[in-house]
This record gives C-alpha cells, structure tokens and sequence, in this order.
C-alpha cells in the first residue's frame, strides 16, 4: 500500500513541474511577445524583473500564512491566483497591461515554494528533506525542459496566446487534487498508519508559534543564508527570463535550435536536483548536516560561476550551449540543500525562513533583470555574462558561513 507521505510528495513534485511551466513559459516566447508587443530589451527587463519583484515581496507573507492557516488552504489558494492571470497574460495587447499582469503573476506564484517547504517540513524527517527538495526542483526543471521543447512549437502552429489560455487549466485541476488529498498534519490524514507516523517524527502541534523575527533578524547565520540566495538567484535568473533571447539574439541561435539548447539545461537540472538532494542527505546523515549542506553547495556555485565566464568567451553556438548547459546542472545541484537549511534551522517556521530567503534571492533576482536589459541593450550579452560569474563565487562564499545544526528559532 502506498504511504500517504509519498501521495504528499507526488502533488509537490507535480506543483513544482507546473510552476516552471508557467514561469519559463514567459522566457519561451519573449521573442514572440517581443515581436507582437514591439517591446525594446529594456522593457523586457522591466516585464520580467516586475514578475520577479512580485515574486520577492510575497515570499514571507505567503509563507508565514502556510504556516500559520494551513498549506492546504494557503496553497489552493495561491494556485487558482497564478492560473487566473496566466489566462489573463494571453489577453494582454501593450507593454503597460503586460507589465500589470506579470507583477499580479508573480504574486501568485510567491508562495509556491515556501509552501512546499513547510510541507516539506512537516511529512519528512531532517535526514529526507533535502531528497524531497530535490524531487520537487528536478520537476520544476523538467517544466522548465518542456517550456522550450514545447511551447515554441505550440505558439508557432496556434499563436503565443493561445499557449497561456491551456496552461491556466493546470494549476486548476491540480488544486481539485489537492483539496481533496491533502490535509494540513499528518495525524488528520485518513487511514495513516502509527507506524508512518513515527517514521515522519511527527510531533502534533495545538498552537502554531509566530515566527520570532526579532530573534531572527539577530542571528548572523540568517544574513548568511539569505545573502547566498541573493547572489545566487542572480545566475539562475538569466536561465529563467533570458535564456532563449540570449540565444537567439547574442549567439545566433535559429528557433528550432532554441528549442533543444534552451531544454537540455533543464533536463540536466532535473537529474542534478535529485542527485543533489539525495547526496546532501547522504553526507549530512555521515558527516553532519554541516559539512553534507556546504559541501555540494560552495562547490557547485564556484564551478557554474567557471561555466559562466567561459560562456561568456566563447561564440560558438557548440561550446556555448555545453557551457550553459552543464553549469546549470552543476548550479542546480546545490538548490535542495539551500533549501534544506532553511528547514534545519527554521524547524516550525520553515515556510517562513524559506519565503524570507526566496524572497532576497529574488529581489537579486529583479536587479539582475533589469540590469541584462539594460547592459545588453547597450553594449551587448558578454557584460551581463560576467557580472553574473562575480555574483556567484560571492554566494559560494557566503555559503561556506552557513551553519545549519544553529537554529534561527
């Protein structure tokens, strides 16, 4: 019979692969909308970097209601969001509609992530979060994969509003699901058995305690935390928003090899995340959770920041698409134990820890956004490229402070 916890892990793994789809879907077609919409880089920057900033603000407060009123809700919720301006997206015929409509986007999906960690948090024990993270974010990849090989295709034959209109339907019925199987503590699922119980470590909780920010704010392993993320997002932001434009538009990339080089590094990601996960759970249960967390985490920032700056060396269309592809695996490979920190020293308040450092990395996030539109608009990709490679040997350091057997609460 299949444990409840893994009926858990199947709904976020499938919330994590529609995210990106939604979210990569933007990056996908930024050469159609562009086109349509008569948009300059620079508004680019400024469509993206407001669905980023969105998505920064509403990290903590959506994270801290998860914890607070229930995932269950909270989730539901945020998901019917995100998929009403998706539809709304596909509507949208000038720069300032669009600009409204990708900051009310990024809200919704804001509290996708922190969610799923306080999910996370409260179905698996410390020494299977980081592979549970790893499954979520391989999937987040895997939509970012099927955003490139698909929708290109999609908006060739049907137009890119279309491809809007059919997502919105995703995150609806996987909310029907959700509502349905999930409930908010482990004890209040239907026929779960003692036995899953005491392998979860579930500790029934009659009163949820605020998260103490004062307290928080206090504690340098906090800074830490979310200045790595920071500096981090900063890198994966160029793969999420300018990826195919960079492609098509410094590297001379055609839309058929588009699709393929802009997939293949989220195919990579997908198995970089699981093996990530599953390795940092590994070294921390025979090392401690301090070494198996900064391990994977210093090493792989510093070798995609080495797989940046060669891309940004290189013009060709071969190296350039082996670079990017396999510095973002490598990146990738370091996301659960960012993620799994937040849950070794959050404890009870990991959805608010988490929203707090997604929300910093994506602040990053919007810098870098506006920063490639206006750097490229003006002297070209290569300049982003290497500000970017100095942005994540700065987070491979902070990471190296990190302690994650210190508690924030």
């Amino acid at each position: 019979m299949i444990k409840k916890q893994h009926i858990i892990l199947i709904l976020i793994v499938l919330l994590g692969l529609f995210t990106f789809l939604d979210r990569v879907s933007m990056a996908s077609l930024a050469t159609f909308i562009k086109a349509d919409l008569e948009l300059s880089k620079q508004q680019w920057g400024w469509v993206m970097g407001l669905f980023i900033l969105a998505y920064a603000i509403f990290q903590i407060p959506l994270g801290i209601l998860g914890d607070r009123k229930g995932h269950r809700t909270i989730l539901s919720v945020i998901v019917v969001w995100w998929s009403i301006f998706t539809f709304f997206t596909g509507l949208v015929t000038g720069y300032y509609p669009l600009l409204i409509v990708s900051f009310l986007f990024g809200m919704g999906e804001a509290g996708a992530y922190p969610c799923i960690s306080g999910v996370i948090a409260r179905w698996f024990p410390a020494t299977q979060r980081a592979r549970a993270q790893g499954f979520v974010w391989a999937a987040s990849r895997l939509g970012g994969g099927l955003a490139a090989l698909l929708l290109i295709t999609f908006a060739q034959i049907f137009g890119w509003r279309v491809v809007f209109f059919t997502l919105s339907s995703l995150g609806l019925i996987w909310t029907a699901f959700w509502w349905n199987l999930y409930k908010n503590s482990p004890d209040e699922m239907k026929g779960i058995s003692q036995t899953e119980l005491a392998e979860i470590g579930y500790k029934p909780k009659t009163v949820h305690i605020a998260a103490p920010w004062s307290k928080i704010l206090k504690n340098s392993n906090f800074w830490f935390i979310v200045g790595m993320y920071f500096f981090y997002v900063w890198g994966s932001t160029f793969y999420f928003s300018w990826l195919h434009s960079f492609l098509e538009e410094a590297r001379g990339f055609s839309k058929e090899e588009v699709k393929i080089a802009a997939a293949i590094p989220f195919i990579l990601g997908a198995f970089s995340n699981s093996i990530g996960g599953i390795l940092s759970d590994y070294l921390s249960k025979k090392h401690g959770l301090r070494f198996g967390r900064r391990v994977i985490g210093v090493s792989c920032l510093l070798l995609s920041a080495l797989f940046f700056l060669m891309t940004g060396l290189t013009e060709s269309k071969l190296l350039t698409g082996i670079y990017l592809a396999v510095g973002f695996g490598i990146m990738d490979m370091m996301l659960p134990s960012a993620w799994a920190v937040c849950l070794d020293v959050g404890k009870n308040n990991a959805g608010a820890i988490s929203g707090a450092m997604n929300m910093f990395g994506n602040f990053g996030g919007f810098l870098c956004s506006i920063m490639i539109g206006y750097t490229a608009g003006s002297f070209g990709y290569n300049i982003p490229i290497f500000i970017i490679t100095g942005m994540l040997v700065v987070s491979a350091l902070l990471f190296l402070k990190i302690n994650p057997d210190k508690s924030l609460v």
